[in-house]
């Protein structure tokens, strides 16, 4: 008979094995490893922006901050008008965050939940749009514009890129799961559409809602091309045009680059922490189900 005690046996039975614990320290260390180097670039960053261009060149290059933070912000700020810029930027990218979600999620729920003629055709030429790559869209875009009057002027920016196929087929994902008797209790209870989609619907897909969000804010804080093309004057410049302008022919300004690239990053950092949950739920929703 063993001489173990019944109350021994239940601790026993609920320890981690000793291969499954080392295996979850590996992948912990991994992770942490992985963490620690995605962290270093923007560590780079700041530390380079407390430099001067010159003090970067030495070898080896420095590792540790320096005293010229103060001096290279206020460079930035009378060299490009950095905190404008940064208000341009901030700006454009709500705006545009905003309305292209609130379009993407009707057109999406549209795709999704209407059935009506030429629906597939349809979701076909928003799968095909993802195939054109800018550069082609660039020439009509900007005859487009001009015709208008736009040019130099923030709707160019913003309106012509506000239906995202990506956004649309994101959000129609999303909708495809939702029940449709859900959709019939609303209508025989009286609401209307429009009620419907905003109280009901929209709701129920936030974590898709909220991983669109943080794709969109970034696609348009980090778009350079098209606001180069169309905004001449430099009181609307975006930051990476603004920054742009800090490359000559003959001289490079690598701390203000440094210092401006570091703090350009903080409102992404800040937009992912806040929907860092809907941001992986979002992601993880598809392959979580059937």
């Amino acid at each position: 008979m063993s001489s173990t005690s019944p109350e021994s046996r239940p601790a026993r039975l609920g320890r981690t094995p000793l291969p499954a614990r080392l295996g979850r320290i590996a992948v912990l260390a991994v992770l942490t490893l992985g963490a620690v180097l995605s962290l270093v670039p923007f560590a780079w960053m700041l530390i380079a922006g407390t430099h001067s261009s010159s003090e970067l060149f030495h070898s080896p290059p420095p590792f540790l901050p320096g005293g010229n933070l103060l001096r290279n912000l206020v460079h930035l700020q009378e060299t490009i008008g950095f905190g404008r810029v940064l208000l341009n930027s901030l700006g454009i990218a709500v705006v545009y965050t905003v309305l292209s979600a609130l379009l993407s999620a009707m057109c999406g729920y549209g795709l999704a939940k209407y059935r009506f003629r030429g629906r597939g055709l349809l979701l076909g030429l928003v799968l095909a749009t993802m195939m054109i790559p800018l550069q082609v869209l660039l020439v009509p875009l900007f005859q487009m514009m001009a015709s208008l009057g736009w040019i130099d002027s923030y709707q160019a920016v913003i309106v012509p890129f506000l239906a995202n196929s990506f956004g649309i087929l994101l959000m129609r994902q999303g909708f495809l799961d939702f029940p449709d008797e859900l959709l019939e209790s609303a209508r025989i209870d009286g609401s209307g559409e429009l009620r419907t989609f905003y109280q009901v619907v929209l709701p129920c897909v936030r974590p898709q809602l909220g991983a669109l969000v943080i794709f969109t804010f970034m696609g348009q804080w980090n778009s350079f091309i098209w606001p180069l093309l169309m905004l001449n004057t430099e009181d609307r410049y975006t930051v990476p045009v603004a920054l742009n302008t800090l490359t000559g022919l003959t001289h490079v300004d690598y701390s203000g680059l440094m210092l401006g690239s570091f703090l350009a990053t903080l409102p992404l950092m800040v937009l992912f922490l806040v929907f860092q949950r809907q941001f992986v739920a979002g992601l993880l929703g598809g392959a979580l189900k059937g």
